[in-house]
């Protein structure tokens, strides 16, 4: 029901399976942590994976914290492990990479292409 004088009715997203969204709010809520979104930066700027004593030196927190924020970034599908002897060696999950990337892409579907900061509700004069 459109109301006189008002914006058009928005088109709805297209439809999300419950997986799907999990998997988003999951990786969305690993990234909206600022450590959190600070070790994947650290970690997607590298160009070979980066041992945990490297990680645990950048921050102010004790090594089990930050063992505490790259096991929520390997759940949500961000970050690999591997091992190599006692110590734990961190990279950016490629796969996760394109899974985002398709997900944020996936966010603007359907909607018209806009300027960045551009009002679509302003009164053109």
């Amino acid at each position: 029901m459109k109301l006189a004088g008002c914006c058009e009715i928005p088109n709805p997203p297209p439809p999300l399976p419950e997986t799907e969204r999990e998997r988003m709010v999951a990786a969305f809520r690993a990234l909206g942590d600022a450590t959190r979104l600070e070790i994947f930066r650290l970690l997607a700027a590298q160009s070979e994976p980066v041992c945990v004593c490297d990680v645990v030196e950048r921050f102010d927190f004790s090594q089990p914290t930050i063992s505490h924020h790259l096991r929520i970034l390997r759940e949500a599908g961000l970050v690999t492990v591997s091992r190599r002897g006692i110590w734990a060696w961190y990279a950016p999950d490629p796969r996760g990479l394109a899974w985002l990337h398709e997900a944020l892409a996936g966010l603007g579907q359907g909607e018209e292409a806009r300027v960045p900061g551009e009002d679509r509700h302003a009164a053109v004069g």
